[in-house]
């Protein structure tokens, strides 16, 4: 067994649309390498900057992303000892890494470890209200904010309804100043 730690730099594209590991950032491995009967088992944990933008208020997102990995790397003459009768439904799931002239390449199961741990919808703080639906106002800057909804449906008779207010005063039968004297006569 040996155990190493390494810093390298982080792959393109290592990430998804919203939040992911910078480009060249400096990705800090920790590796326990055992060997065993088939190759070599890798286990390790990958510390890596996080930078997005958070799915409700579009605001940046800088986070610290930890994830552990295990892997084994196989001989490459392992695979026809450990299974003389190839099944082919066997191999069509299942990915093998190989040691080639002594070396592993860590790449695909970095990868691999560091998008499923990674957040599917980042967010800037678990309460962020996010951005107003109708202006695209931030609603964490205006905590007030809000918008007169008005119903289509009942807008022409709102129309009505203001044409029939006179001087301040609501009117509700549309008659002007003195109605109630003429209609009791």
């Amino acid at each position: 067994m040996q155990r190493l730690s390494r810093s390298v730099d982080a792959p393109a594209d290592l990430g998804i649309e919203v939040i992911g590991v910078p480009a060249g950032a400096t990705v800090e491995l920790d590796l326990r390498l055992e060997s065993v009967m088939e190759g070599v088992l890798v286990t390790g944990t990958a510390r890596a900057p996080l930078t997005g933008e958070c799915v409700r208020c579009l605001e940046p997102v800088e986070r610290t992303l930890e994830t552990d990995f295990q892997e084994m790397f196989s001989y490459p003459d392992a695979d026809s000892r450990a299974r003389p009768v190839a099944d082919p439904e066997d191999d069509a799931e299942e990915e093998t890494f190989s040691v080639e002239d002594g070396l592993i390449d860590l790449e695909p199961v970095l990868r691999d470890a560091v998008v499923l741990a990674l957040p599917l919808q980042p967010v800037c703080r678990e309460d962020c209200p996010g951005l107003c639906t109708q202006c695209g106002a931030r609603l964490a800057d205006e905590p007030d904010h809000h918008h007169d909804a008005v119903d289509d449906r009942w807008a022409a008779l709102q129309g009505l309804a203001d044409s029939f207010r006179v001087g301040g005063r609501n009117d509700v039968n549309g008659a002007g100043a003195g109605a109630d004297e003429k209609q009791e006569k």
